[in-house]
């Protein structure tokens, strides 16, 4: 049964107002760490002995919704806290009376937990903290939705992957089995090296030495495809070769050279890609001499509105921007019959930004 409980007295100070402000940032900051998988985490609990520190009580719990709590300090004897957390979960509702307090967690309008408190701790404090919790919670199920949003981006690019192109590859494969064997064999390993690196599981970045790789196998198999209707060249700077860049970024670029410039072209043409350093930046370019497009329809790709005219390239230019923030991003330069450009712009270094 809820108790009604009375409001603060004027003037009343939370118990850590006069605490060192950094101390308690930093506190908050922990607790909000150990907060990161959520109340049913590996880490609730550090982040029950973190409020409890804050708030210097006797002890604190946390619970999700399963009811099954989680302590920090000495249980009070004769207390029926778990009683107590049942209640609050089916009522919504804080409940109990000093020296035993629960408060409801919701995050999005949306009952996630309990907040249990024991000493006396004022109802006060163990609302602000409730809501210091709730904040945490929000942001770690924002920061949750980022990731499987970015995991579902890059799911959807590789499914982009031309089966046109895996089909023409595997057939030149073939025709060498008998006719050229050791250039089968190399080209079926370049093949596995494309699949390996372009449709297994990796981390959110890798690096400019690695993507480099990747378009130099993909190329490989689109020379043995296209013969001599592709000519490629292919530069990168020494110093641009460890920086960090988000996976599967430029080999979209460069299969949107070889599909949309040059196999449309009578006669083929070339793909040149270059990386290097320009200041405190990382410049990769991607150029043909293909077809081209008028700027409009390039424009219309960028924003996601013409998904038939390319391969994941407003899928790139959203996550280079997501990354390295509105700055950044692809820069399309292109005309009818001109061939295309397309720049990637990023810096050499970005906190947290690592292979």
């Amino acid at each position: 049964m809820s108790v009604p409980q009375p409001e603060e007295p004027a003037g009343w100070r939370l118990p850590w107002s006069r605490t060192d402000p950094a101390s308690v940032l930093g506190a908050a900051r922990a607790i909000a760490d150990d907060l990161a998988d959520g109340l049913a985490g590996v880490r609730v609990r550090a982040a029950a002995r973190g409020i409890r520190r804050l708030l210097g009580a006797d002890g604190v719990g946390l619970a999700d919704l399963s009811g099954r709590p989680v302590w920090a300090g000495p249980l009070p004897p004769g207390t029926r806290w778990v009683a107590l957390v049942d209640e609050v979960l089916h009522t919504e509702t804080r409940a109990g009376r000093p020296p035993l307090l629960a408060v409801p967690l919701h995050v999005h309008d949306e009952l996630t937990g309990v907040l249990v408190v024991a000493g006396p701790t004022r109802l006060a404090a163990v609302r602000e903290v409730g809501e210091w919790i709730v904040a945490a919670l929000e942001r770690a199920r924002l920061e949750a939705s980022a990731e499987y949003a970015a995991q579902a981006e890059l799911r959807a690019l590789r499914a982009e992957i031309s089966p046109h192109f895996v089909y023409n590859a595997l057939t030149v494969i073939a025709s060498l089995v008998h006719s050229d064997p050791d250039r089968s064999h190399e080209l079926m390993l370049d093949f596995a090296d494309y699949n390996r690196y372009s449709l297994a599981s990796h981390g959110e970045y890798t690096t400019v030495a690695d993507e480099f790789h990747a378009i130099e196998t993909y190329l490989a198999l689109q020379r043995a495809v296209l013969g001599d209707r592709l000519r490629v060249q292919v530069r990168v700077a020494p110093e641009v070769l460890a920086v960090a860049i988000p996976y599967l970024v430029l080999q979209p670029l460069v299969e949107n050279a070889v599909r949309h410039g040059i196999e449309p072209r009578a006669g083929g043409g070339q793909i040149q890609v270059r990386g290097e350093a320009e200041g405190t930046d990382c410049l990769i370019t991607v150029e043909d001499d293909g077809v081209g497009m008028d700027p409009a329809r390039a424009e219309a790709i960028l924003a996601g509105h013409d998904v038939a005219g390319s391969v994941g390239l407003a899928n790139v230019d959203r996550r280079l921007r997501n990354v390295y923030g509105s700055w950044f991003g692809l820069v399309v330069e292109t005309a009818v019959a001109a061939g295309t450009k397309v720049i990637v712009r990023m810096p050499m270094f970005s906190p947290g930004v690592m292979p």
